[in-house]
């Protein structure tokens, strides 16, 4: 009897089956389904995190377009980026390269 009066001693709405049965339904939702909240939180973080690497990425390739455009529009601008970033020189040329060696740090 003691177990009665314990389950008397429930509101009569929770007893209920219907909420029961939505409340159960709800914990569902949102804990153990596939597309359950904390599964949604961490996809939307993932987006944001692409979404930013998609704005840097459009960023590189507009910098790398305007690179292009100028080295393309211009004979000398060619010539100084091929000999700075290939090494390129003319046949009675030579070349030296200087390089600052890293610092020891004792």
């Amino acid at each position: 009897m003691d177990l009665k009066k314990r389950f008397q001693k429930i509101p009569s709405f929770l007893r209920n089956k219907f909420v029961i049965g939505v409340v159960l339904f709800v914990a569902w939702l949102l804990f153990v389904d596939r597309n359950s909240a904390f599964t949604q939180y961490s996809l939307s973080a993932e987006e944001n995190k692409l979404e930013g690497q998609k704005a840097f990425y459009k960023q590189e390739i507009d910098r790398a377009r305007q690179d292009q455009y100028e080295l393309l529009s211009s004979p000398e601008k060619l010539e100084k980026f091929a000999r700075e970033q290939y090494r390129m020189k003319k046949d009675d040329e030579d070349l030296f390269i200087i390089t600052n060696p890293k610092p020891k740090i004792d």
